[in-house]
């Protein structure tokens, strides 16, 4: 069994899971479906492709730093009415909302060659990442040197560096995980069940507690 780490930092991320028309949500934590829709970016996999196999594989995210929900006003005019005609007279106003300054560890497990194929294509995307929208891009590598590891979920990111600062209180580190189970759980509506293009989703249980790190843990990396 395998694991691959990545990890999501930057000053904006958004992971919608239920947005429509005029409010564009966003979970507390990156969904599925964003992670690979991400991956499939650095694959060079057209949206049109099958996703099966990246379905297939569990995931996990640690929350290393909480996000903090911000909201956008967005308006908008010349929006193309249902007469297919642009009205210059119709403004329409959107809320989009956003996690500032978030950090994840997220990982996924399952097959060893196709986590290496993933591994090697973060190095080196084809095309550019970002973390939910376009515009939000990652203030630092998504691809991690030591990513791909032996273990399970759980015991590689109980095990794997935090990627921020430490609080010097704390005695025994511990982070929020969310983690994907096959039989119970809250339902997350973020499994890809067709090729992107699509937009077919179907459900997932997840878990959500704490977990805690091996003492003295921290991440070179503390400027995310």
């Amino acid at each position: 069994m395998a694991t691959l780490l990545m990890r999501l930092a930057g000053p904006m991320q958004s992971w919608g899971t239920t947005s429509r028309f005029d409010e564009r949500d966003t979970q507390l934590e990156p969904s599925k479906s964003g992670v690979l829709g991400l991956v499939c970016a650095a694959l060079g996999r057209d949206r049109a492709e099958p996703v099966a196999d990246l379905a297939a594989l569990r995931m996990a995210v640690r929350v290393d730093r909480e996000g903090i929900p911000m909201r956008d006003y967005h308006t908008a005019t010349g929006v193309v009415a249902s007469s297919g005609k642009a009205d210059a007279n119709r403004t329409v106003v959107s809320q989009r909302y956003y996690l500032s300054d978030a950090v994840f560890l997220v990982a996924l497990e399952g097959d060893r060659e196709l986590l290496s194929q993933v591994h090697n294509a973060l190095r080196t995307p084809h095309w550019p990442l970002c973390l939910g929208r376009k515009s939000f891009a990652p203030s630092c590598p998504v691809f991690m040197p030591e990513g791909l590891r032996d273990g399970g979920l759980l015991d590689v990111l109980g095990s794997a560096a935090l990627l921020t600062e430490q609080d010097g209180i704390e005695n025994t580190p511990q982070r929020r995980v969310v983690i994907e189970d096959a039989e119970e759980g809250t339902v997350r509506v973020d499994q890809p069940i067709a090729p992107f293009s699509e937009r077919r989703f179907g459900p997932r249980f997840v878990k959500t507690f704490d977990l805690k790190l091996e003492v003295g843990n921290v991440s070179d990396t503390t400027d995310a």
